[in-house]
Formats: structure tokens, C-alpha cells, sequence
């Protein structure tokens, strides 16, 4: 995974070679990023820019420890007989220099590069599958925090405690790569973010949307554009339409763009078409889905069904960023506006690299890459790499990434049995017993 990466962490070179980084994340990305974006390092600091680029994503891989803790354990900065230690201040000051946009612009060319990869293997009928939905992160209450993020309003008129982030992901179903990630304020629309990724998601791709997303503009725009790009999507209890085609489980329905949505968007058109399919859940509910795949001989209703079943892949990816990855932590670590963003872009390269060598071990054991435990790759990965920094030895590193591979394609998910009991909201234990006083007559 971080073959060159961990020659560099594992060894305290005087003279840092900065061509040796990840075989995944080459350092001629890094750099590009930094200067791009006019942050490189003009005179010689024990945190130049570049490092602190793979401290942020360091920081996601070690949410249960300090900073200065991933610094020392780590290596990543430059070493200094004089001053073996970096203070808190200046890696401060060194993230401040930085910046969220590096990491942005990281992001974006890293996920872009590794969605791509191995596509062929996971392909529906010639398109590569992704989802899209939208989720929310908690940030520290400050002052600059709150207003600019803002936090969820409740009707009773309560503010909650915490100021957040809301933010919509592109993510691809097979591997939970995520392709694209757009964030902001918590009082914007999960539809706004979204209009802003539709530009970003390939040719020849099925999106599958949750039924929040259902819109005109979102859905038009996808298909409008681009090479065979299509969607899926339920419909709402209040969608209407005209059956224009077929029977009533599988036809081609044709439904009015709103005047409103037309004076935002003058380019939709006055009506639009898709082909409408009547499903039954698990539950034995009815459901209708809405498609772009109009063609009935090649995409089979039991298709499309199975393919929006999958949806629940990007809800999977949330979990196993926000509850294994940072822990279930209450908030994220930085305080300030330009930090939090700057979290956020390291917490995806960060989630992405184990999501791409996961994807990579399990093509050479033939098998999905959603088979593969997430929560022990994770801790394998921490190991591997906290082992590697403290041996400091190139002839062990080798075995030790070998070792990685091997463990990575046995860390196969468990079969679990059926559940014989109902689910059941349960109340939150309490650390004390409580007593309780009854009023005397």
C-alpha cells in the first residue's frame, strides 16, 4: 500500500528524498497540489508543506491519538539533532500556512485516478455503478465554527449543541472509493451539493440516488450531459406522471417539470421521461423505481432492482469512515473554518487509500471488495505501518508489506445467521442508578 511511503517514514534521512512516496499517492501529486496552490515552503522547515499534506491524512488513520503523538510515532518531521520535538504551535502555524485547498485539489486528482482503476472487473452491462447521498459531521462550537456552518434547528425552537457540516458524496458501489465529495454549511441543501457533483460523475455510469434527490434539474443534468450516463432513484408517494408506454409494472412515464424548477433552470425542458418499475421489497411493500434504462432486453427489472439494492453501499462507507475510522468521535479535531475543511479532504485521501488496497487485495483472491472486513484491514493497516516507522530497517520493510497483502485477503467477513428477534430501540445505559422519588400523600 505505502511501499515507497514507508522506506520515507521508516528512516530519518538528513536530506529527505521527496521522490520516494506512495505507490498510490506519488509525491509528484503532492507536489503538484502544494503548488498549485502557492503553499510550498520557501525556506527549510521540520514541517514543509508536503509533510504536513501526509500528516493530515496520518491524522485520519490515528484518531485516537494526539497530534504531536502521529508526529513522533511517525516521523514526519524532518529531523533536527537540535530540536527532536516539534512544538504544538508550529504545527499549527505549519497547517495554517497549508491550507484546506492542497488537500482539496488532492482529493479530487487521487480519486478521480483510483476510481478508474480496475473498472472492468466491476462493471453492470458496460457501466460502472456509483451512489449518491448525503451525510453530516459535527465541528468544535466555536464562534467562527458556528457561523459559518451553522447547526440543525429543531421545532421547539432548540439550537443543537454542536455546530456541523453538511456534505453529499459520489461514491463507487463496488469498492466505496469515493469519486467525488462536495462540503458546506449546514444550512444549505443536500441538493445543492449535489447539483455541483453531477458535472463530476463519469460517462457510462449508473447513479443510484436515495429519494431525497429526486429532481428535475439533478436528474436531467445527469443525463443531459455526457455519454450513457443513467440513474435510479424511487419515486415519491406524491410523483405524478402519464403512462405513455407499457404496462403498469414496467412502462415509460412522462411527468411535468414544475414552473419553478423551469425559472431556476431554464434549460429543462417542459416534460421529462423515464421508465418506471414496480418492485416488492423485502418487506412486501410495493416500491417504484424510476430509470434512464430504457431498454428493456438488456436491463432486466430484477436488474435494476438488485442494482438499487446495492445503494446501501454508501451508508456502509459512512459508518466505516465516521465510526471506525474517526472513532465515533464527537467532533472533529480542528477548531477553526479553514481546518475543518482541511480535516475533511485528509479524512477521504486518508479512507480512499484503504478502500483502493483492499480493492486490491481482494482481485487477487477473485473476490468483492465489500468481503474484506473494513474495521481489521483498518487495524492491520495501523499496525503495519506504526511498525514499520519504529523498526526503521529497508530490509523488513518488503517482508512486512508482503505480509500486509496476505493478511488484507483472509480478513474476509464473517457469514452472520439470520436475526430471530425483531430490532428494538433500546435505552442508553446509564453510568449511575437512578432514584426515583415519590411524592408523599
Amino acid at each position: 500500500m505505502f511501499d515507497d511511503t514507508l522506506h520515507f517514514l521508516a528512516n530519518h534521512l538528513k536530506s529527505p528524498d521527496w521522490r520516494r512516496l506512495g505507490e498510490h499517492l506519488p509525491f509528484e501529486w503532492i507536489e503538484q497540489a502544494v503548488q498549485s496552490n502557492e503553499a510550498t515552503s520557501i525556506r527549510h522547515r521540520r514541517l514543509p508543506a508536503e509533510q504536513v499534506v501526509w500528516l493530515m491524512v496520518a491524522l485520519a488513520l490515528y484518531r485516537h491519538k494526539s497530534i504531536s503523538e502521529v508526529l513522533d510515532d511517525l516521523g514526519l518531521a524532518v529531523p533536527n539533532a537540535q530540536t527532536p520535538f516539534v512544538s504544538k504551535s508550529a504545527v499549527a502555524q505549519a497547517r495554517q500556512r497549508l491550507g484546506a485547498d492542497p488537500l482539496k485539489w488532492l482529493f479530487e486528482h487521487s480519486a478521480r485516478h483510483w476510481s478508474g482503476q480496475d473498472r472492468r472487473v466491476y462493471l453492470f452491462k458496460e457501466l460502472q455503478l456509483f451512489a449518491m447521498d448525503g451525510t453530516t459531521l459535527r465541528t468544535h462550537d466555536t464562534v467562527d465554527n458556528r457561523a459559518y456552518f451553522g447547526a440543525q434547528l429543531y421545532a421547539s425552537g432548540a439550537v443543537a449543541s454542536y455546530p456541523q457540516v453538511r456534505g453529499v458524496t459520489l461514491t463507487a458501489l463496488p469498492t466505496h472509493v469515493v469519486h467525488s465529495a462536495a462540503f458546506g454549511p449546514y444550512g444549505t441543501n443536500e441538493m445543492l451539493y449535489a447539483k455541483q457533483l453531477i458535472a463530476d460523475v463519469p460517462n457510462e455510469s449508473l447513479t443510484v440516488f436515495d429519494r431525497g434527490f429526486f429532481s428535475a434539474e439533478i436528474l436531467c443534468g445527469l443525463t443531459r450531459v455526457g455519454v450513457d450516463r443513467h440513474f435510479i432513484i424511487p419515486a415519491k408517494s406524491n410523483t405524478r406522471w402519464e403512462v405513455i408506454e407499457g404496462d403498469g409494472d414496467d412502462c415509460i412515464v412522462r411527468m411535468r417539470v414544475s414552473p419553478q424548477a423551469r425559472a431556476k433552470c431554464a434549460e429543462l425542458p417542459e416534460f421529462w421521461d423515464a421508465r418506471a418499475i414496480t418492485i416488492v421489497d423485502g418487506q412486501a411493500r410495493k416500491r417504484v423505481l424510476l430509470t434512464s434504462l430504457r431498454d428493456r432486453r438488456r436491463y432486466k427489472p430484477a436488474d435494476i432492482a438488485r442494482i438499487y439494492d446495492r445503494r446501501w453501499g454508501i451508508e456502509t462507507s459512512y459508518r466505516e469512515l465516521k465510526q471506525t475510522m474517526l472513532g465515533t468521535a464527537l467532533t472533529l479535531r480542528s477548531k477553526t473554518v479553514d481546518g475543518v475543511y482541511q480535516e475533511i479532504w485528509g479524512t477521504l485521501i486518508g479512507y480512499n487509500l484503504i478502500r483502493l488496497e483492499i480493492a486490491k487485495a481482494a482481485l487477487t483472491i477473485k473476490c468483492d471488495p465489500t468481503e474484506v472486513s473494513f474495521i481489521r484491514a483498518f487495524h492491520l493497516i495501523q499496525f503495519e505501518l506504526h511498525w514499520a516507522a519504529v523498526t526503521r530497517s529497508y530490509g523488513k520493510l518488503p517482508a512486512s508489506m508482503k505480509h500486509l497483502r496476505e493478511r488484507l485477503v483472509s480478513l474476509l467477513n464473517d457469514e452472520r445467521p439470520d436475526r430471530k428477534f425483531d430490532r428494538a430501540v433500546k435505552a442508553k445505559p446509564q453510568r449511575y442508578a437512578t432514584r426515583v422519588l415519590r411524592k408523599l400523600a
